[in-house]
């Protein structure tokens, strides 16, 4: 019995309004040419291709989707009429296409608009499964979201082993894959592959796949080298034509993966999910229900699923939240205000790193990965230099055992790495950060012991997360030299470096760390020299404010659900057991210094720092909850008389200490905008795409208005940056 059409559902005349606002749309066209097959008849070879460069990757508007219908349509009347067998599409030479084209999303006016987006790639992606002859996909280079869609609607699929990388990002944006992926992808590659592809790996800062990654799942049936992939895969398609090629899905899910495991990993995921996200995003588990349906339901009613899911978070703030977001990722991160000219950047070509600790030792580490130079640690003695080196090898032996580097970079980057306890040994150095304890005077003494031994050229770098970077080098002879240059744990993983301009730091000091950040692929933000920076002035607010609310009585479940709207990744107390009590209450104190009115003084966090608790952990060091002794020590410090906060008192108190204090920062120009606060926030405290920064949020929630009368996007306040 042939199986019924998944898009006679759909008919063209029902995306009249959605192509209605696409007018400047760059179209991705399909460009169709007739291959002899090997064996004999023709294979239709259709390309996607925007007219662009490798730049510019094609993606899929309204116009360029109705566009490939068509030809789809030609294609099967051809394919009835017996002039071809088959028909295979590619993308132009390195990318086969980067998924939908969004930059009208954030336009649509309504949700029938947004429902018509996902029946229209349904409409025409699912022609690719409905030829009457099998269909292939050519996946040539990069393929992202809609991308990999147009590969998971055909027959077949064959994989360029040097493609950049192969992702459904759709969840990290706040959407789902709305044109066949929830429910392709499952019934593909099995359900815990297709948790990973769709949910997992967009939560983790939108990991992306390798090609032998991908195939290994099953996402393609045979990866090809680039040398004739186009060649090679025709000749494929042809053993698969003729039956000499046998396709073998050894991931596909059978029966007893349908009866026992699909239900079992929705449920384990979705308590991950619980566990890691709590439940203000709506996109992970949108995408879960899609995918524990894709079990049982014909394609038809996957696609239908999918084109209400779709339209459903398209319609939501978190979607339009996520596309802000992403730009500020994509755009602003590129080109930070504030940076000097790239020209004056000065020539790093050796590192030296002041402390061997675990910090100081990663540091290390990134910057004889990234920049391939001559780099040298130093402490306080030789045992310490020897631990730090040791730290050092044995992580680049580990990447060795990963396969990140071959054997030869292993042994080029060792050589590359010394220790000594000499700091005389720094004297050729131009570029030196320091790593040692957060305290003003040692910090001083460190860089006025190294600037006897380097040329006043050199780049003195502070990785201070709270300290005055004008007082560090206050006490130097060259201070237009010295620069903030704070990262995030852990190191290797956070992609942002907090870059602090104090008020003389020159534009070639400046520009110099601007191009290290780069090169060490990080995204920079330039900040003024001001206590905490931004982002941890901004958890320090949330801290302060979270500490404030238990020492006055309010239960500490109340704080935790207070916040939990943010979505942030951890609530307070987790965080501050994370960063360390003493690091938590020392950050409280610097900011209380400089802000009294505003920033809270704890001294039960001194004491629970000294006790050393705060949260009850199981056997595997998992939070259970807050400990007893925690709660007995806070319960003293309780003002006679003091009333708790109740769960909405709580969330307008941190909604609009925030805003007020974001409103502060942007008026005192600690940053050029509050899309810098957001990417801040985003990159170097985990604040969610959904919620779309900070400041999106707090004009969402009414706190803008309720503390200033206005928005931070509100042209009333642009003169603000």
């Amino acid at each position: 019995m042939a199986t019924p059409s998944a898009t006679a559902q759909y008919s063209p005349e029902q995306f009249d309004e959605l192509r209605a606002i696409s007018g400047d749309e760059v179209i991705t066209h399909s460009y169709v040419r007739d291959v002899p097959l090997p064996s004999g008849g023709m294979l239709a070879l259709v390309t996607l291709d925007n007219g662009r460069d490798h730049t510019r990757p094609s993606t899929l508007g309204p116009a360029g989707l109705t566009e490939l219908a068509e030809v789809l349509d030609a294609q099967k009347a051809r394919a009835a009429a017996g002039e071809i067998r088959a028909l295979a599409i590619t993308g132009k030479p390195f990318i086969l296409a980067a998924g939908a084209d969004l930059s009208k999303v954030g336009d649509i006016p309504r949700y029938e608009a947004g429902l018509q987006m996902a029946q229209l790639g349904h409409y025409a992606l699912g022609k690719l499964g409905e030829l009457g002859v099998p269909s292939f996909c050519f996946i040539n280079g990069l393929a992202l979201g809609g991308g990999v869609e147009v590969a998971l609607n055909c027959d077949y699929r064959t994989l360029d082993s040097s493609a950049a990388a192969l992702a459904l990002p759709e969840v990290f944006l706040g959407i789902i894959p709305g044109w066949g992926g929830a429910w392709l992808l499952p019934n593909l590659i099995g359900i815990e592959n297709a948790l990973k592809v769709v949910v997992e790996n967009p939560l983790k800062n939108n990991r992306m796949l390798k090609p032998a990654e991908a195939y290994e799942l099953g996402m393609a049936d045979v990866l090809l080298a680039p040398a004739n992939f186009l060649e090679e895969s025709i000749r494929w398609a042809d053993g698969v034509l003729s039956g000499a090629v046998k396709v073998k899905r050894p991931n596909e899910p059978g029966k007893l993966e349908r009866a026992v495991k699909w239900d079992a990993a929705i449920g384990i995921a979705r308590k991950m999910l619980e566990k890691r996200l709590g439940k203000v995003a709506a996109s992970p588990y949108a995408a879960l229900d899609l995918l524990a349906a894709a079990k049982n339901s014909t394609k038809a009613e996957g696609f239908a699923a999918e084109d209400k899911a779709l339209a459903d978070l398209v319609a939501g703030d978190q979607f339009r939240a996520s596309i802000y977001a992403f730009n500020l990722v994509q755009k602003r991160a590129k080109k930070p205000a504030g940076a000097p000219e790239k020209e004056l950047a000065k020539k790093v070509t050796k590192v030296g790193v002041l402390g061997a600790g675990l910090m100081a030792s990663q540091f290390a580490l990134l910057f004889l990965r990234r920049l391939q130079v001559p780099v040298i640690i130093t402490d306080l003695d030789q045992a310490r230099v020897d631990k730090g080196l040791a730290y050092i090898r044995g992580e680049l032996d580990t990447l060795l055992q990963k396969g990140r580097i071959d054997a030869d970079e292993r042994n080029r980057l060792d050589a590359l790495l010394t220790g000594t306890t000499d700091k005389a040994d720094f004297a050729d150095c131009d570029w030196v950060i320091e790593a040692v304890f957060e305290e003003l005077s040692i910090k001083q003494q460190v860089f006025a012991e190294i600037e006897k031994h380097v040329s006043p050229e050199a780049v003195l770098a502070t990785n201070t997360s709270s300290l005055s970077v004008e007082q560090i080098g206050a006490t130097l002879e060259h201070p237009e030299r010295v620069v903030g240059f704070h990262f995030f744990n852990p190191v290797a993983v956070m992609p942002l470096i907090e870059v602090v301009k104090a008020p003389k730091t020159d534009d070639a000091t400046l520009a110099t760390a601007m191009a290290t950040a780069a090169a060490l692929k990080k995204n920079a933000v330039i900040t003024a020299d001001t206590p905490g920076f931004v982002v941890n002035r901004i958890l320090a607010k949330v801290l302060g404010e979270a500490m404030h609310a238990v020492e006055i009585g309010t239960p500490f479940e109340t704080v935790v659900e207070a916040q939990r709207h943010f979505g942030l990744p951890m609530d307070p107390f987790v965080l501050l057991d994370l960063v360390g009590l003493k690091v938590g209450a020392h950050v409280l104190d610097t900011h209380h210094t400089a802000f009294p009115d505003r920033f809270f003084e704890s001294k039960a966090l001194h004491e629970l720092a000294e006790a050393g608790v705060l949260l009850e952990k199981d056997g595997k060091g998992n939070a259970k909850g807050i400990d007893k002794k925690a709660v007995a020590i806070v319960a003293k410090h309780r003002p006679e008389g003091a009333q708790p906060y109740s769960v909405e008192e709580l969330t307008q108190r941190l909604e609009d200490g925030l805003a007020d204090e974001i409103h502060r920062m942007l008026a005192d120009g600690v940053v050029a905008a509050p899309e810098d606060i957001d990417l801040c926030m985003i990159l170097g405290a985990g604040w969610p795409f959904q919620m779309g920064g900070v400041t999106p949020f707090l004009d969402r929630v009414g706190a803008s208005e309720r503390v200033f009368g206005a928005t931070f996007h509100d042209p009333r306040i642009r003169g603000i940056r």
